[in-house]
């Protein structure tokens, strides 16, 4: 019997990537650890996948767009290559990323000798895929394509898990 895709519920892993554009700073590398306690929306693509460009890529802009001044919510892109190698390149993947003004961190895992790491570890089925990973870790959504709407709503609520400061009249 073959494994459910996703994993749902389960800590992230590992993304393993070396390949990657738009970093903050002096980085050359992401990894999941760098999201420890926010609230990360991991989208992965394939610069082929119609899908990807008549779904993904437009939810991406809209969940981005409505959370792109919240500090406790991140965005990351990773084309997952595992198959048509030859148009799923990195440099195809920066093609897309100017194509919709990505401003986030964008990856590439998975080459013409390795399929994607990340693919596998999170059982992806395929692209469009999303991930939502809440600020402890744990996988909250690891399927196809969400909709906009409901990927606002499932950060929305994990925005609401998140502890409460307390205001600076309640420390007296």
């Amino acid at each position: 019997m073959a494994q459910k895709p996703g994993i749902l519920g389960s800590p992230a892993p590992q993304w393993s990537i070396s390949e990657w554009a738009n970093l903050d700073n002096a980085a050359s590398r992401l990894d999941i650890h760098d999201f420890q306690g926010k609230i990360l929306y991991l989208y992965c693509f394939q610069s082929w996948c119609p899908g990807c460009h008549a779904t993904g890529f437009p939810t991406l802009q809209v969940v981005s767009e409505r959370f792109k001044d919240d500090p406790n919510v991140a965005f990351v892109a990773v084309q997952t290559s595992f198959e048509g190698f030859h148009a799923n390149t990195f440099e195809h993947a920066k093609e897309v990323m100017k194509k919709y003004s990505l401003t986030i961190p964008v990856g590439q895992s998975g080459t013409t000798l390795k399929s994607s790491a990340l693919m596998a570890r999170y059982r992806t089925g395929g692209t469009p895929w999303t991930i939502i990973i809440d600020r402890a870790g744990i996988v909250r959504y690891n399927n196809y394509h969400i909709q906009p709407d409901s990927a606002v709503e499932l950060i929305d609520r994990l925005i609401e898990e998140l502890p409460k400061r307390p205001s600076p009249s309640s420390r007296r």
